[in-house]
């Protein structure tokens, strides 16, 4: 029997809770092994959709999954936002409560978006700070979501993947592993996945996301609107072979198909849960993510022939 990490267990597959399935749900109860539900849908709603929620909660696991923390802003803590959040935990008991590694607004205006944070000493130590202060006022540890990211600041100090493994270790929280983000961040960036996912902490990671995105040729848009391609799976075998599995959970988010379809693509998770390929090892804890890929190796999909926009018109910014 697997030890839970953190405390908290592997809930197994498991999906979005949308709208657009509630009537199929209510009417089949499928066997689903867990839902994710956004918690910001859920926080001021006393009709249906909190009814369907306190349904769906008494039958299957639960997660809250947040857009709105806004961990790395330099506003005050919205505290008014998270006696809400922690209002709607209590009530419906999550297993845990995620969000993002990034920043959402300034100057109390809400971009509705997942910003990127510059990458540096002072940053990490803003953040952590604001982790533990969330996890004090939630009484419960916080886990949180690598984004994915399309510009960067040019005055960041060092990599994606430092900073958040240094964090999870210095606030104590928890981390959901994108893996889907993390494709479409190397593919925007221009640096090797693999080497990523080899240097998060593993006893961190209490979830994976897998997702569809769209390839613009020069560029990866996160749109959760497609199946998972093969690279995303071949990344998640090498993440759950790394962690030994944890709950992994599919987002389809827009062009939402019929609820079975949806649950079959999750499922297929299961086809990479064997034993790893000649490129999985055991990590060491001491992989360089900054590594050129070895000569003899095809870097397949995740590095195009085309420069990229992101780096070519320097919009990197201050």
């Amino acid at each position: 029997m697997q030890v839970p990490r953190l405390g908290l267990p592997n809930l197994g597959l498991g999906v979005g809770l949308r709208a657009v399935h509630y009537p199929y749900l209510l009417r089949e109860n499928p066997a689903v092994d867990w839902f994710e539900i956004i918690s910001e849908n859920y926080m001021d709603s006393q009709g249906r959709p909190r009814h369907v929620l306190e349904r769906i909660a008494s039958r299957y696991p639960v997660v809250m999954h947040g857009v709105s923390l806004s961990i790395g802003s330099t506003d005050p803590l919205d505290l008014d936002y998270l006696r809400r959040l922690k209002a709607l935990a209590d009530a419906i008991r999550p297993a845990w409560i995620s969000d993002h590694v990034c920043w959402t607004g300034v100057a109390g205006c809400n971009t509705h978006d997942l910003l990127p944070l510059p990458l540096t000493e002072a940053s990490l130590r803003h953040v952590v700070s604001r982790v533990r202060q969330v996890q004090e006022i939630l009484e419960r540890r916080l886990v949180l979501e690598n984004p994915s990211s399309y510009v960067g600041f040019r005055g960041s100090t060092m990599p994606e993947w430092e900073f958040i493994a240094r964090m999870a270790e210095d606030a104590d929280c928890g981390l959901l592993l994108d893996v889907n983000n993390v494709y479409v961040s190397a593919t925007n960036h221009e640096f090797d996945p693999e080497a990523f996912i080899r240097a998060i902490p593993t006893h961190r990671i209490v979830q994976f996301h897998i997702a569809g995105h769209t390839h613009c040729g020069t560029h990866i848009i996160d749109t959760h609107d497609h199946p998972v391609v093969d690279p995303v799976w071949n990344l998640y075998r090498l993440a759950h072979q790394l962690t030994g599995g944890v709950s992994t959970l599919l987002e389809w988010d827009a062009h939402i198909p019929p609820f079975p379809v949806v649950h079959a693509e999750v499922l297929k998770a299961r086809a990479y849960w064997g034993l790893p390929d000649s490129k999985i090892g055991t990590p060491t804890g001491g992989a360089d993510p900054n590594r050129a890929l070895d000569a003899g190796n095809d870097p397949g999909d995740w590095r195009t022939a085309v420069p990229q926009p992101l780096h070519s018109l320097l919009v990197e910014v201050e």
